[in-house]
């Protein structure tokens, strides 16, 4: 009984995903509809039909009310823009209070950047950037001073040499001359 049920309950449920997705295809078309036809409105308010004139005079004068109009309506889109970028801009502010009151500070994803002090300190500075982070040539000189111990081996030399001289036939023959 159990797997009828399941069937029963799977068929109900693509029944109602169909009948559902029927309606939004519905509602997307009359939309689609309705936007077209306030398209079709707004076009023929602000767009009346053009009559091309038959004389030079009326085309020079049809052509300078087309670019008073193109001028009016740059200007608005430009006004526009300057209201959106000035409302964004008060928005980022208040969201920057709104995080400030809060105490909480949106921590952004850190990346591991490969760049030398100098390199960082010329983008963050840019142009004013003049010193140099060289932190070797900053540091001094120092002359190393001879120790005994290091004098007392320089003078016995190089043990290499030694063995070199004691090897092969010559080396033992100058061990026997010198033990007589």
């Amino acid at each position: 009984m159990a797997p009828k049920r399941n069937r029963a309950i799977t068929a109900r449920r693509q029944h109602l995903k169909s009948v559902m997705l029927q309606i939004a295809a519905t509602e997307l078309e009359k939309e689609e509809g309705r936007r077209e036809a306030e398209k079709q409105n707004y076009l023929a308010e602000h767009c009346p039909p053009l009559h091309i004139p038959g004389s030079m005079s009326e085309v020079q004068e049809l052509c300078k009310q087309l670019h008073a109009k193109i001028d009016a309506a740059e200007e608005e889109k430009y006004d526009m823009e300057v209201r959106v970028q000035k409302s964004s801009k008060e928005l980022e502010d208040m969201n920057q209070k709104l995080f400030d009151l809060r105490g909480k500070f949106k921590r952004p994803p850190l990346r591991r950047v490969r760049m030398s002090a100098d390199a960082m300190l010329k983008a963050l500075l840019g142009s004013k950037h003049k010193v140099c982070m060289d932190l070797r040539a900053n540091l001094k000189q120092v002359k190393k001073e001879d120790t005994e111990k290091e004098r007392d081996l320089r003078d016995v030399g190089d043990w290499r040499k030694n063995i070199e001289e004691k090897s092969g036939m010559e080396g033992r023959k100058k061990m026997f001359e010198s033990e007589s």
